[in-house]
């Protein structure tokens, strides 16, 4: 028997370094899926729809909500964010452990709908490094990046109501605890017993 999929949640404040740890991660772990989302904002150069986002406007996304199509949806910067239950049941029944790239708000909204997620925060070493790092990207002005942090202090302040934190001061020490957090997880007694029962029955003489 296989064992059941595993539904990792994954928060981080705005520049914490989200995206490019599990850009690595995925890459790296074949048994990973990451939940494409859907999103009204518009489309950056180098991204493809249903690659990086689902791109639908703002009509489509709100007929989605009203079909309870999404276990989350939130406004981020006068834009609108959702997840596709549909497309996580779907991943996770293939066998595929799922990552949901979220807020903390979209978090609390998972785990209503999916209690045994498992919830991972990402944080940075410190408030002037996230600063540092918004500043570097050269694509906010000095207003949108003000904002940025403000909004990431109130993501902050969320840090405690998820399973793991993770403070991203090197990039790939913060991988490597992302890493293991996904192997203990796939290790647990419980998902164990299940992939492994006929072998555990068969050395107990059951």
């Amino acid at each position: 028997m296989t064992r059941p999929s595993i539904l990792f949640i994954v928060s981080a404040p705005s520049g914490a370094g989200k995206t490019s740890l599990l850009r690595e991660l995925l890459a790296r772990d074949s048994g990973l899926r990451l939940s494409v989302s859907h999103t009204t904002r518009p489309m950056r150069p180098g991204e493809q729809d249903g690659v990086h986002y689902h791109f639908v406007d703002v009509e489509t996304f709100q007929h989605l909500v009203a079909e309870q199509a999404f276990i989350e949806h939130a406004r981020v910067f006068d834009n609108y964010y959702g997840t596709s239950e549909a497309g996580v049941r779907e991943q996770l029944a293939a066998g595929h452990d799922v990552v949901v790239e979220i807020d903390w708000q979209g978090a609390r909204q998972v785990r209503a709908r999916f209690p045994e997620a498992v919830s991972i925060f990402i944080a940075p070493p410190s408030i002037e490094a996230l600063h540092e790092r918004l500043g570097a990207r050269g694509q906010d002005s000095e207003e949108v990046i003000e904002r940025r942090m403000r909004d990431a202090r109130a993501e902050l302040s969320h840090y405690a109501e998820y399973d793991y934190l993770v403070i991203n001061d090197r990039f790939e020490t913060a991988l490597e605890d992302l890493a293991h957090i996904v192997a203990a997880e796939r290790l647990r007694t419980q998902r164990q017993a299940l992939r492994h029962e006929t072998a555990l029955r068969a050395m107990l003489g059951e």
